[in-house]
């Protein structure tokens, strides 16, 4: 009866800090997408507007009333004069819209992996600021540990964990586990065999 008379809750005050920061984070993407979209060249916003409309189902049917109506025409189902028996028109126009449509598709492609590079360098930022960040409360924790005489402060992972990761060498270690064939794997001819 009492909840009648309350006045609804904000959203700041029915949402846990937590939800709060996120809905910071989700707000400055979006921020961030409207200001990318703002700096869009003319060229690009063209290419991304003809990749959205050929990758429609309205494209497709556009293009099967298109063509079957050529195609019905030439085979003269119509009554018409056929104006392209042989198809060969219709196999240049077909050919001449499909090189305009992949270069359309690879210029938006482009675009997105740019995109797509700087997100996985921002995660990979977050990702390394992290692990600094643990390393440090790993390094703060331990020690509290140690003055309280805690027996797992005395653990030997502890103080690989305390230990900073270096991503150059993360890096290094991986491309030297790509580079080995795996078991069963035929080497490359002239490749030096690993010792």
């Amino acid at each position: 009866m009492n909840s009648a008379h309350q006045p609804p809750a904000t959203p700041d005050d029915s949402q846990p800090n937590m939800a709060r920061v996120v809905q910071r984070n989700i707000e400055a993407l979006l921020q961030r997408q409207r200001a990318d979209e703002q700096r869009k060249r003319w060229q690009d916003r063209l290419a991304d507007t003809v990749t959205g409309f050929t990758g429609s189902m309205a494209f497709v049917f556009i293009h099967l009333a298109l063509f079957g109506l050529w195609v019905v025409w030439n085979l003269g189902w119509l009554g018409l004069p056929p104006f392209d028996k042989s198809f060969v028109v219709l196999a240049m126009v077909a050919s001449v819209e499909a090189i305009f449509l992949s270069t359309f598709v690879l210029i938006s492609q482009n675009r997105m992996a740019v995109q797509a590079d700087k997100r996985a360098d921002l995660d990979l930022q977050i990702s390394l600021l992290t692990e600094h960040e643990v390393t440090r409360l790993v390094v703060l924790v331990t020690a509290m540990a140690k003055k309280m005489d805690i027996a797992a402060a005395h653990d030997p992972e502890i103080d690989e964990l305390a230990q900073d990761v270096h991503p150059e060498r993360v890096l290094d270690a991986m491309e030297e586990h790509q580079e080995q064939p795996t078991s069963g794997e035929v080497p490359e001819p002239g490749r030096p065999q690993p010792s």
